[in-house]
Formats: C-alpha cells, sequence, structure tokens
C-alpha cells in the first residue's frame, strides 16, 4: 500500500515499462516512506484515442508520452504528496526520457479498514500491519 494505477498510450516496451515501474516506486519509497516490498503496481495500456489528457488551462502541450498516475493511499500530509509529484516528475524525466508536462497524478485517500491484502482480513484493523 499505496496502490498505483498507471494508464499510458500502448506502445512502450516491457523494459520502458520496467524502467517507468521502477522509477515511480523509487520515488514513492522516498516520498511516502514505505517499505521496498510495499509495491503495488497496475498499468492499463490504451490506444491513443481512449485517452485525452489536456492542461486544464495552464497553457502547455501533452505528447503521446503522456501517463497518468492514480494513487490510492492512506491519509499522507500535504508536504508528502507535494514531495512524491515533485520526485515523480523529476525521475520520470530523468530515468525515462517523459516531459514533466507529460506527468499527471491524483491521489485518492481512504482509511486503515479500507484495505484487505488477502485472506479476507483487513490487516491494518487486526494489527497484523
Amino acid at each position: 500500500m499505496p496502490l498505483l494505477r498507471f494508464d499510458v498510450i500502448e506502445g512502450r516496451s516491457p523494459e520502458e515499462m520496467k524502467k517507468l515501474l521502477d522509477a515511480a516506486h523509487y520515488a514513492m519509497v522516498e516520498a511516502f516512506r514505505v517499505p521496498m516490498r510495499d509495491r503495488y503496481q497496475i498499468v492499463h495500456q490504451h490506444a491513443p484515442h481512449e485517452m485525452i489528457i489536456e492542461d486544464t488551462g495552464l497553457g502547455f502541450e501533452r505528447t503521446n508520452q503522456v501517463i497518468v498516475i492514480s494513487v490510492v493511499s492512506k491519509e499522507r500530509t500535504p508536504e508528502q504528496k507535494e514531495r512524491l509529484y515533485k520526485l515523480l516528475a523529476e525521475r520520470l524525466q530523468q530515468e525515462c526520457g517523459i516531459a514533466p508536462s507529460d506527468v499527471m497524478v491524483s491521489i485518492v485517500e481512504n482509511g486503515t479498514g479500507d484495505w484487505s491484502f488477502g485472506f479476507g482480513r483487513a490487516q491494518f484493523l487486526t494489527g497484523e500491519l
């Protein structure tokens, strides 16, 4: 936990996707201070016409390298969130060549009772985590 969903335009190689996922994971570990093995990532690839991601009037252009990262997490501080946004933009640019203007992130927070990691139990509530 957190759970990251990546929506991308199809066409990246498996090696490119691994670099992208690794870069995002290391940003998450640093920003949210989660353990290294706390890694839950799902990739959804779309045809170009299935993703319309505009700039909300901020005046920049997106390319076919655009990536939307949806994060589901327990509550985080504003500073942690800002750190994550910054690290994701930096690492994806440095390690994957993705322009910061092509990185969109959304965080949805939930509580400890909203997670089950298996076995039909809510491990945060039972004290297992």
